[in-house]
């Protein structure tokens, strides 16, 4: 598709716009089939973001998108359109906004819940620097849930920063919007009851709306008065769109094709045994409850949701809370299962430390996603959680090397009676489901060469040895263990082994990871450690497997490094 300029956009009769909404359609749904990527959320945004082009400046005004995965139409129509072909590919387009990407990108977005505050911040550096522009916030209905948003409006009237909200009601996040807010919302979309009304104009909000986002005729008037009223007062406009719009098989399937990825699953997953799993243990437990935020179904739950409906519960896109509210149950006698993407459960730190580990409660967090993620980047890469977890108290961090040995930890969790973290991949092996004992590794394979491997989780032992038949292959050994446990550390197979060189590998950053914790634990041994893992950055979307090799765990390096560590002797 080629770019399309301002002037054209501006000079369009209705008609051609919609002409052109019906391309871009067909060019999102194009480039998301072949490269994957976020699909209904932007068939439903179209003529929207359209709309918000024809009738605003951009960039001179500014929009921050929320959840910046609905950005797909405004990439198209800021001048990015001939390399939309490149999207979540390696060296190409972000799928969400990227500041370094574009003038037209105001502010990175990747997590719920940041837009409203992000245009505060800018509008109040614009009236600051005596600027004149426009400020909106694109808001989906699930990120409006988030606490986050509300902290932000409650600023509305103190910052005196005039903003546009415009929130995009598709009833929808990932899994159906459920909670208060979403019943407001319907309640908003049936005809508002003015108590629902005032609610918004006591945060200093005009609400206007309800809108049919997808219809040009009733949108563009409705975007013009916004902006007119911008001069005046904040306004937030109510939109409803469909999600999946134009595409029956995505308006009939919104959760199902909210991320589309084309490639064939050929491994399996580990949501689908977390399910299986609490399945088990909640036909046994009463006390088992599930937890998530607005991701049931990417989880591995939908069963364990329909089986056991008053011990599920989605809390919608509320991280924080859903964290208080599995260490109340613990606390209540019951047994918690929360399970969360690695890069969101970084929102809940606070409430991991001081509401679920300063209380020990037996609280199991299930780590989905964890290492690099790939197409999404920098705000999806499940890098950090080993670094941040590691310092807790009373915190036991677990790290599969399989499914099986993770289904065998889902299962020693129900009487483990402490916090404890599981962290995991989307896809694996399957394995076989053997007993073990918390806090220990194991050893997978030991030789009287004098370099021992610690591998952390699945990729890094398939890592591991795959480097382990090189060095075989060119005539010498390394003994390999199994290093599942993060916390505790096994320190009594640490002290015991031989080896002079330890060489660890993790998927994770580096800083505060495994390779420091042992490191801790052998100063002043004698012993030597070598640590691989992801350096000091934040990692670009692209294929998993280049990524890893490109920002620390290059199997050349590793094996480089024990080529030089045998030659030693």
């Amino acid at each position: 598709m080629r770019n399309i300029s301002r002037a054209e956009l501006k000079n369009a009769s209705v008609p051609q716009l919609k002409t052109l909404c019906d391309a871009l359609r067909e060019e999102i749904f194009r480039t998301v089939s072949e490269c994957g990527g976020h699909l209904a959320s932007n068939l439903g945004t179209v003529e929207l973001t359209v709309a918000l082009h024809r009738v605003f400046d951009f960039p001179r005004d500014k929009i921050v998108f929320d959840v910046g995965h609905q950005c797909y139409t405004h990439k198209l129509l800021s001048g990015r359109a001939e390399l939309f072909h490149t999207l979540r590919k390696e060296g190409g387009l972000s799928g969400f906004p990227k500041r370094e990407e574009s003038e037209y990108d105001c502010y990175g977005t990747g997590h719920a819940g940041t837009a409203v505050s992000a245009a505060l911040g800018i509008a109040k550096a614009r009236d600051l620097k005596g600027e004149d522009f426009n400020v909106i916030a694109l808001v989906g209905d699930g990120a409006f849930q988030n606490g986050l948003i509300f902290e932000a409006m409650n600023s509305v009237r103190l910052l005196r920063s005039n903003i546009l909200i415009l929130l995009n009601d598709n009833g929808m996040s990932i899994s159906p919007t459920q909670g208060g807010t979403h019943e407001i919302l319907s309640e908003l979309k049936d005809g508002a009851p003015e108590d629902d009304v005032r609610l918004f104009e006591r945060f200093g909000l005009r609400y206007s709306g309800v809108v049919n986002g997808n219809d040009l005729d009733e949108l563009l008037p409705a975007l013009e008065n916004a902006r007119a009223a911008l001069r005046h007062e904040s306004v937030i406009l109510h939109v409803v769109t469909k999600k999946g719009q134009g595409y029956p098989f995505s308006e009939n399937a919104p959760a199902e094709t909210h991320g589309f990825d084309p490639r064939p699953v050929t491994r399996a997953e580990y949501p689908s045994a977390l399910g299986e799993e609490l399945i088990g243990l909640a036909e046994k437990d009463e006390r088992v409850v599930a937890i998530t935020a607005a991701m049931t179904d990417s989880l591995g739950l939908r069963g364990f949701f329909e089986k056991f409906p008053q011990r599920a519960f989605d809390v919608g896109i509320c991280e924080e809370h859903a964290s208080v509210l599995a260490a109340a149950l613990a606390a209540e006698g019951m047994r918690p299962y929360y399970a969360i993407y690695s890069t969101f459960l970084q929102r809940a730190f606070d409430e991991i430390v001081h509401d679920v580990c300063a209380q020990n409660l037996p609280v199991t967090f299930c780590v989905d996603r964890a290492g690099i993620t790939g197409a999404d980047g920098e705000t999806h890469q499940g890098i950090f959680d080993l670094s941040y977890l590691s310092f807790i108290p009373n915190l036991t961090v677990a790290i599969p090397k399989d499914i099986g040995e993770f289904r065998a930890m889902i299962r020693a969790s129900a009487d483990y009676g402490k916090p404890l973290a599981i962290r995991y991949p989307r896809m694996g092996t399957e394995g076989s489901v053997a007993p073990f004992e918390m806090g220990t590794f194991e050893v997978l394979h030991s030789t009287t060469s004098d370099i021992l491997i610690l591998a952390a989780g699945e990729r890094c032992l398939e890592i591991a040895e795959k480097v382990l038949r090189r060095a075989q292959r060119n005539g010498f050994d390394a003994s390999l263990v199994n290093a599942r446990f993060l916390k505790p550390l096994d320190t009594k197979l640490l002290s015991s082994r031989p080896e002079k060189y330890v060489v660890t590998l993790e998927d994770n950053v580096l800083a505060g990871g495994l390779g420091d914790a042992v490191a801790r634990f052998l100063r002043g041994s004698g012993k030597e450690v070598y640590s691989f893992g992801y350096r000091d950055a934040f990692i670009p979307h692209g294929e998993i497997c280049s990524l890893a090799c490109k920002y620390g765990l290059d199997p050349d390096e590793i094996y480089a490094c024990l080529k030089e560590l045998h030659a030693r002797g």
